[in-house]
């Protein structure tokens, strides 16, 4: 038996054909979904990049305890276990935040792995000098901050597609599965940071699109409300059309190798992202800052599994991707899931659409708690004007980018172990804000999506309000959430 995980960053589910969208080039994705099963309740879990992959590897949600940071010493981490039970992983990323303090311990869990750098603000090529700016530059390009900076210098080194990290990612992957597609009991995960900000594509991309991609330099929004005119929204949104394209024709490159190779009788694979991006939608840019909408929360999902070689079908079971696929994963190599798994084996689901949650919860560390049972989502409010009481539970005290801050761990106390940290106490440490909430982050919202699926009104339904706050209590208990977090949201 062999797998492949496919991970894209940001890719939004509205863009795709197989999902309806009319104006995108996206041919290998609607090619996929003739080959596998097409999720169509799909949903994120903790949010954003890290905490989404900490459940890729445990299995459980991560944002009711811990902001983003590393896997921790009792994480269970499913390429680790098919490791040591026999199964060869790789993983071949662009995927920068790995190898920062927050995301240090995650690539090690796999047997091997490689890395290619130069995307987004990576510290990769050193320069002293400012490197030249594009004319008409607009978002964070204009502003020169250091990532954007760092950005472009890393550009002037990406002068052809071959050069990008995304083909780059893409033929390590791809060389991996040719040299080893004779082979049995391997798990290769191929994982690209695109179609992540900022949208930097090739130019045969962008001339998929009828936009002058030259009037202006104009495809790293700035995580705020909108404020650009309506050509300057098209204008990004041709912008991430573009990257999305290339990332299509990665992925058409990847099938081929499957169709090359013979893979699809024995081979699982598997295609997800963490999240979805706001491009102007609810007056947005972006995402962690707003309410997590549908364009965030709602994400695309493919499986092919060759046991029941379902392909070119529908599947309207409620999923949760970075929480489903470890458990998936390890009972497809013959392994069982631990005890502390709260994700759901997707073999039945992708099989015959059997129903493996009545509902699902999301959200991030600190910010609102989100529950839906596919038709509605309810979105719960701190009850407190800052968002507290609210702490870190974590032995590995390190955010995105450096340590926690000192004036926090002074404050710091050892808590009692939880159900899940296989006896271990943990550091509690006073957590703070890292973005600032909107008018619309501090109240509580009930949305009916068959009503209403673009979200723009919310619904007032005592009866399913009371059932969606029922659902959210219980998954909150189910993953041992800590007493706090009800206080925040006013619960009992």
């Amino acid at each position: 038996m062999k797998a492949i995980v496919l991970m894209f960053d940001s890719l939004n589910r509205r863009m795709l054909s197989p999902y309806g969208c009319d104006w995108t080039h996206t041919p290998n994705f609607a090619r996929l979904a003739r080959r596998a099963a097409t999720f169509d309740n799909s949903y994120v879990c903790s949010m954003p990049c890290m905490p989404a992959r900490r459940e890729l590897h445990t299995a459980r949600p991560n944002f009711l305890h811990r902001a983003w940071g590393p896997l921790e010493p009792w994480d269970d981490s499913v390429p680790a276990m098919l490791q040591a039970a026999g199964v060869r992983t790789h993983l071949a990323s662009d995927h920068y935040h790995y190898w920062e303090d927050g995301g240090a311990t995650y690539h090690t869990r796999y047997g091997s792995w490689e890395f290619f750098r130069g995307q987004e603000g990576d510290p990769w090529k050193g320069q002293v000098a400012d490197p030249e700016m594009p004319r008409n530059a607009l978002g964070r390009h204009k502003s020169m901050e250091y990532h954007s900076r760092q950005d472009m210098v890393n550009r002037g080194f990406m002068q052809r597609e071959a050069d990008h990290p995304q083909a780059r990612t893409f033929a390590a992957g791809l060389d991996f599965i040719r040299r080893n597609a004779d082979q049995d009991q391997w798990m290769l995960q191929i994982e690209t940071f695109d179609p992540h900000e900022p949208f930097f594509s090739d130019r045969r991309y962008k001339d998929l699109y009828p936009y002058d991609h030259d009037a202006m330099h104009f495809d790293w929004p700035f995580y705020r409300f909108v404020d650009e005119t309506p050509e300057q929204v098209q204008h990004i949104r041709y912008e991430y059309a573009a990257l999305l394209s290339q990332c299509d024709a990665y992925l058409g490159d990847l099938l081929d190798t499957m169709d090359e190779k013979h893979l699809w009788d024995d081979t699982m694979l598997i295609v997800l992202t963490d999240h979805g991006f706001m491009l102007g939608e609810h007056n947005c840019w972006a995402k962690v800052w707003q309410p997590f909408y549908q364009e965030i929360a709602h994400t695309p999902f493919f499986v092919w599994d060759p046991r029941c070689r379902a392909a070119g079908e529908r599947r309207s079971a409620l999923v949760q991707p970075a929480l489903d696929a470890g458990p998936t994963l390890l009972r497809y190599f013959g392994l069982e899931p631990t005890g502390d798994m709260l994700g759901c084996d997707l073999a039945q689901t992708t099989a015959a659409d059997t129903s493996v949650r009545d509902a699902a919860i999301f959200g991030m560390h600190g910010a609102q708690v989100n529950v839906t049972d596919g038709r509605y989502v309810y979105m719960r409010a701190p009850a407190t004007s800052d968002g507290g009481p609210l702490y870190n539970y974590t032995h590995m005290p390190t955010a995105m980018r450096g340590f926690i801050a000192l004036e926090q761990l002074r404050q710091a106390e050892m808590s009692p172990a939880f159900s899940f940290t296989k006896g271990c106490p943990t550091m509690r440490i006073p957590a703070r804000f890292w973005i600032t909430p909107t008018a619309d982050c501090m109240r509580n919202a009930l949305y009916d999506l068959e009503a209403d699926p673009t979200q723009q009104a919310p619904v007032a339904d005592a009866p399913t309000e009371a059932r969606m706050v029922d659902h959210m209590q219980r998954l909150m208990l189910d993953c041992g959430a800590p007493g706090e977090q009800f206080l925040r949201l006013g619960l009992a």
